[in-house]
């Protein structure tokens, strides 16, 4: 998620957790800190594009280490504010604020390596956009309002308000990404596609609207689903993957990095320029990506750093369609 929304996430859980026993302003500056920290692994520079990319939400994510790392955290706070008698619940609150945030991240579609050092596997739920005002609001005017409250535990009640609606507004994600998943399978069963993988997450913004990419070993059908839709039937796109290429290139370093951190929903092909590029097809949209990476000369990729090349929607004409597809206009996609 965003770093706003971990910055109240982290307050909100530190606030809630320390309620009375010290300063409001206290606990949230820590809380925000703690939600902070996770992120600054993207300012570690790899060298390579690609590595920067699967590197990111490691170690710094894991579970493991960031329970280490608390109660070291906990007793620097609770020594410079002279509250050393609290440090067990500033390491609760803490530790919270700490593990909260690669666990929020799982529910974007990036994919967090949890779990390290035990598994390197990204795990990624993929039923929150990376940022959706309808999450982070709560939480937001929860904090402000038990900072700035004349009555302290009328704040703590509204900071404990957003906490329960940014959670319950988590379950209403999976449950409609759940319900989009059905309408999607049953879509692709009727027309014949035999998915071996499927994607279902919200487009930017909101969880009314949503993308599926449904991957075979050649092709990527990508379609939309708007919970507001009056009819089942799902409107299906088919592009290429470059299979021959991924046949090829399967044993190239950054492919074979890329390929496990999406999961398979990855395609390859040679731009006019001749560097072979490869794709994550999860965030973005038909025909604009946000994870493009040219690998070098299609004779021979690998052979020098990966490049990231971001391409953007326009805004002119994303927007407005987002807009009406969300409503349940059926309209294609601009192109």
């Amino acid at each position: 998620m965003d770093s706003l929304t971990q910055i109240a996430l982290g307050s909100a859980v530190t606030v809630a957790v320390m309620g009375r026993r010290t300063a409001t302003w206290k606990a949230a500056l820590w809380g925000a800190v703690a939600g902070t920290l996770p992120d600054l692994d993207a300012l570690i520079d790899h060298g390579d594009a690609v590595l920067n990319m699967v590197l990111h939400r490691a170690e710094s994510h894991a579970l493991l280490y960031l329970s280490v790392g608390a109660p070291l955290l906990a007793l620097l706070v609770s020594r410079i504010h002279r509250e050393t008698v609290l440090f067990p619940r500033w390491w609760l609150a803490l530790w919270l604020a700490l593990i909260t945030h690669p666990l929020l991240d799982t529910l974007t579609i990036y994919g967090t390596q949890l779990l390290l050092p035990f598994t390197h596997h990204p795990y990624a739920v993929g039923s929150l956009f990376i940022i959706d005002p309808l999450y982070t609001v709560p939480l937001l005017v929860g904090v402000i309002v038990a900072l700035v409250a004349r009555h302290p535990a009328t704040g703590r009640r509204w900071n404990l308000a957003g906490l329960a609606l940014s959670t319950l507004y988590i379950g209403w994600s999976l449950w409609a990404q759940h319900a989009v998943t059905q309408a999607a399978q049953t879509s692709l069963r009727q027309q014949g596609v035999a998915a071996e993988r499927l994607l279902v997450t919200p487009t930017p913004f909101n969880t009314v609207l949503w993308r599926v990419v449904a991957v075979t070993p050649t092709h990527y059908h990508e379609g939309y689903r708007s919970l507001l839709d009056a009819t089942p039937t799902m409107r299906w796109t088919a592009h290429e993957r470059g299979a021959d290429l991924m046949a090829k290139h399967a044993a190239v370093a950054p492919v074979a990095r890329l390929a496990a951190f999406t999961q398979g929903l990855y395609r390859l092909q040679v731009t006019p320029a001749g560097q072979l590029r490869i794709t994550d097809l999860r965030m973005g949209q038909e025909p604009d990506y946000v994870f493009n990476f040219d690998l070098g000369p299609a004779r021979a990729p690998g052979s020098s750093p990966s490049v990231q090349v971001s391409q953007r929607p326009d805004l002119g004409s994303a927007l407005p369609w987002l807009w009406q597809r969300l409503r349940g206009n059926d309209l294609p996609a601009p192109r």
